[in-house]
């Protein structure tokens, strides 16, 4: 294992180190992994900055896998964006590629992975991409990632600041509105999350609502 991924998800991540062009990890696989290490995830989310729809990536990541003696399941294939399964015995492991063309806030930091020089996402830039990811859909893991980033020192101005630079339609408003309305509760219930566990994150809801809030103050 590494930090909180499992042995079979840093395998993958080692196998596919040599691919060029090379991408980054980022969102809970990287906060998992490498700078949190405080929650596990199924998930590994591999970018391509800077690439705007994929050429032979997705096609290199199969042949590797598959040459590694995984199988390999295509779930869903766009021009921008691949989701694959791979598996080894009873493990699986969810990849999700994703073709992303506006370029990062800030370089992508090297790490190891078994033997492999890989490159992740800085905690900031994931809390950009986590602050605008609440425009887009309301899951349970971004708060907890957000509430974690924010007790590790995150600057919440800078982090809006750069989510409306990486995206134009951000609202700090907006996000401030869709908090009010996260479906917490259910969620909560779902994951399996006790009655002091789901208090507390819906008081970090809350309090983070009101924060952006006066952030957005004139």
């Amino acid at each position: 294992m590494l930090g909180q991924l499992t042995a079979l998800q840093v395998r993958v991540l080692a196998i596919l180190a040599p691919i060029q062009p090379a991408w980054t990890l980022t969102g809970g696989g990287a906060l998992a992994g490498f700078h949190l290490r405080h929650r596990q995830t199924r998930d590994l989310d591999l970018f391509w900055h800077g690439l705007r729809v994929f050429a032979r990536e997705p096609a290199d990541c199969e042949r590797l896998l598959a040459e590694a003696g995984m199988r390999v399941d295509v779930l869903q294939r766009g021009p921008s964006f691949v989701r694959m399964r791979t598996s080894l015995d009873n493990e699986v492991v969810v990849l999700d590629l994703v073709a992303e063309p506006v370029p990062p806030i800030e370089a992508p930091q090297l790490v190891l992975a078994e033997q492999a020089t890989i490159r992740i996402d800085t905690e900031h830039e994931i809390f950009v991409n986590k602050l605008g990811t609440l425009l887009h859909r309301a899951e349970i893991r971004d708060l907890v990632d957000l509430e974690s980033l924010l007790a590790r020192g995150a600057d919440l101005q800078r982090g809006m600041r750069d989510a409306a630079t990486k995206d134009g339609g951000f609202s700090p408003l907006m996000v401030g509105h869709l908090l009010h309305g996260f479906p917490l509760a259910k969620q909560a219930a779902a994951a399996g999350l006790s009655i002091a566990q789901t208090s507390a994150l819906d008081t970090f809801r809350r309090d983070l609502a009101a924060r952006i809030a006066r952030i957005s103050l004139p």
